[in-house]
C-alpha cells in the first residue's frame, strides 16, 4: 500500500471532486444585501425590552442594545445610532465580521427566532456612512503624555481612539504597509471592502491619531526603545503563529498556511503586489478547516478560477437546530452557509488528514493529493479509522486550522515580557504585563477570539492606561482580562 516515504500513492483510491466549479466571473466586491426599512423596523420590533437583557451577557461591548432597537423602531435612526457609537467603535466592522454571539442570548430565541440584532446593528452602520465620513470627535484638551500601540486589528485601534479622545498623544505602528492588520489583509474584499477601513482611519486621523507603517517593532525599534520614548506601550499584535499540521509532507510545494494564500491576494486586489505566488487557477485546492477562515479561503480560490475546491473538517457535521449540549444562552454549534459556501465547492466532515501525497518525477517534492481517513473518536481523541483511507487529488492545499498565540518578537529579550502557559503575552487585571507600562489587548494576551472581544478589550485596556496615567480614568471598561464569554464553547 505504502510507498517507501510512508505516503499512499495517488493512484490508490483516489476521490475527485464531486462537482465541478461553474465557470463564471466573480469580482471582489461586497457580497451584502440591504435591508429595506419596513423589514428593520419589524425586527427591531420583536425586541422585548427584558427586565434582564441577556443579549448584553452575549456582547461583552455591553451594547445597549433593547435601547438601539426601540430607536430603530420608532425610526430615529440618528439617535439609535449615536446610542450604538456610546459602546461600539467600529460597529460598520462588527456589523459584518461579528457571529453575534448576542443573538444566541436573545431571550426571544428560547422558542422563537431571535431577534437579527447584527443587521441592525449592520444597518445602523449603512446609515451612518450614507451620511457621508464619520465625525471626528477630538479631544477638548490635550494631555502631556505619549502612548505607543504597536498593531493596527480591532484591539489596538479601539484602545488608540479611546486614548486619543481622552487627550493622549497615541501613536500607532504597524509592520505592513498600511493600517488594518487581518482586516486589511486577512478579510477578503467580499466580506470587508477596505475603503470602510479607511473611512474610519479617516476620522481618527482628524482626532488626532499618529499612524506609523512599515516598522516592526523588536526589529526595527527595539521594544526598550519605544518604553524609553513613551509613557505607555500596549502591545496589540494579535495571535498570528499559525497552528501547524504535523502529518507527513506538510512542507511540501503546494501546501500553505492560508493567511499566505489571504493576505497574497488581499494586496493583489489592493494593487500593491503586481502577480501571486500562490494561485488557485486551474488547481484542485483542499482546505483543512471549517471555520471563517476557510471560507474566506473557498471564496477567494473561486474567484481565482480554481478547477475544485473540497473543505475538510475533522469533526461531525453540526446541526441546523441548538443541540442539548449547547442550551441557552450559550452559543450553540450550528451549521453555517456563508456566502462563499454557496459560491460553489464541497464540504466534507468526519475527514482526519493522514499525510500529504509527494509527487513523482517531474513533480517530486509537490504535493498531488491529501490521504484523508474517517473521524473516530478513541478515548475522547479524534483520530483516522484505520481501512478508511482515500486520496482527494490536491495541487494546492490551505491550512485554515486557526493560531496558536502571538509572535515574541523580542518581547521576552528586550523588555523581559512574560508569557502564559498558552503562549500568550502574561497580564494583570489591569491589562498590565510584568513589565511597568507596558500593557496587552486583543488576541495577543487573550488567545484567538473574536472581533467584539478585541475591540472590548481595546477600549477596557485603554481605561486601564488612561488610569495609569491619569491616576483616574471616566473611560469605559467593559471587560476585564480574566472574563470568559459563557456563551462561547
Amino acid at each position: 500500500m505504502a510507498d517507501p516515504r510512508g505516503f499512499l500513492k495517488v493512484t490508490e483510491r483516489v476521490t475527485q471532486p464531486k462537482r465541478p466549479v461553474p465557470v463564471r466571473l466573480m469580482d471582489y466586491k461586497e457580497v451584502v444585501e440591504r435591508q429595506k426599512n419596513g423589514t428593520l423596523q419589524q425586527q427591531a420590533s420583536r425586541c422585548m425590552d427584558c427586565g434582564i437583557p441577556f443579549c448584553h451577557q452575549g456582547c461583552p461591548l455591553g451594547n445597549l442594545i433593547p435601547e438601539f432597537n426601540d430607536l430603530t423602531y420608532k425610526g430615529r435612526m440618528d439617535d439609535a445610532a449615536a446610542r450604538l457609537l456610546s459602546t461600539n467603535n467600529f460597529p460598520e466592522l462588527t456589523g459584518k465580521l461579528c457571529p453575534a454571539p448576542c443573538e444566541s442570548s436573545c431571550v426571544l430565541g428560547i422558542n422563537q427566532p431571535a431577534v437579527t440584532i447584527k443587521q441592525v446593528e449592520a444597518e445602523l452602520a449603512g446609515h451612518l456612512m450614507d451620511a457621508g465620513d464619520f465625525v471626528p470627535q477630538p479631544p477638548a484638551r490635550h494631555t502631556e503624555h505619549r502612548v505607543a500601540i504597536v498593531g493596527s486589528g480591532p484591539a489596538g485601534l479601539a484602545a488608540a481612539q479611546q486614548l486619543t479622545r481622552a487627550g493622549h498623544t497615541v501613536a500607532v505602528y504597524e509592520r505592513d504597509e498600511a493600517i488594518g492588520g487581518l482586516l486589511r489583509f486577512g478579510i477578503p474584499d467580499f466580506k470587508l471592502e477596505k475603503q470602510i477601513i479607511d473611512r474610519r482611519l479617516t476620522q481618527m486621523r482628524e482626532e488626532g491619531t499618529i499612524f506609523r507603517t512599515g516598522i516592526e517593532i523588536g526589529k526595527d525599534i527595539t521594544w526598550k526603545q519605544l518604553q524609553r520614548d513613551y509613557d505607555a506601550v500596549i502591545v496589540a499584535t494579535g495571535a498570528t503563529v499559525p497552528r501547524e499540521l504535523p502529518v507527513p509532507g506538510n512542507k511540501l510545494d503546494g501546501v500553505h498556511h492560508a493567511m499566505e494564500f489571504l493576505t497574497e491576494n488581499n494586496r493583489v486586489v489592493a494593487g500593491s503586489k503586481a502577480t501571486r505566488t500562490i494561485d488557485a487557477k486551474g488547481k484542485h485546492v483542499v482546505i483543512l478547516g471549517g471555520g471563517d477562515t476557510g471560507s474566506d479561503c473557498i471564496g477567494t480560490a473561486l474567484r481565482q478560477g480554481a478547477a475544485s475546491v473540497t473543505t475538510l473538517a475533522i469533526g461531525k457535521q453540526p446541526g441546523t437546530e441548538r443541540s442539548e449540549n449547547h442550551p441557552w444562552p450559550m452559543m450553540p454549534v450550528l451549521f453555517e452557509v456563508q456566502s462563499s459556501h454557496e459560491e460553489g465547492g464541497e464540504r466534507t466532515y468526519l475527514a482526519s488528514t493522514v499525510n500529504f501525497v509527494n509527487g513523482e518525477g517531474t513533480e517530486q517534492n509537490k504535493v498531488i493529493g491529501v490521504t484523508v481517513a474517517e473521524t473516530e473518536f478513541v478515548a475522547g481523541k479524534r483520530l483516522p479509522k484505520p481501512g478508511t483511507e482515500r486520496v482527494i487529488t490536491a495541487d494546492l492545499v490551505l491550512l485554515a486550522l486557526g493560531f496558536t498565540g502571538p509572535e515574541i518578537s523580542g518581547l521576552d529579550e528586550q523588555v523581559s515580557i512574560e508569557f502564559d502557559n498558552r503562549g500568550n503575552v502574561a497580564r494583570d487585571g489591569y491589562y498590565m504585563t510584568n513589565t511597568e507600562s507596558v500593557f496587552v489587548a486583543g488576541d495577543a494576551g487573550r488567545g484567538q477570539s473574536l472581533i467584539v472581544w478585541a475591540i472590548a478589550e481595546g477600549r477596557a485596556c485603554a481605561a486601564s492606561v488612561d488610569k495609569f496615567l491619569m491616576g483616574s480614568t471616566t473611560l469605559p471598561a467593559p471587560v476585564a482580562p480574566t472574563d470568559r464569554a459563557i456563551s462561547i464553547i
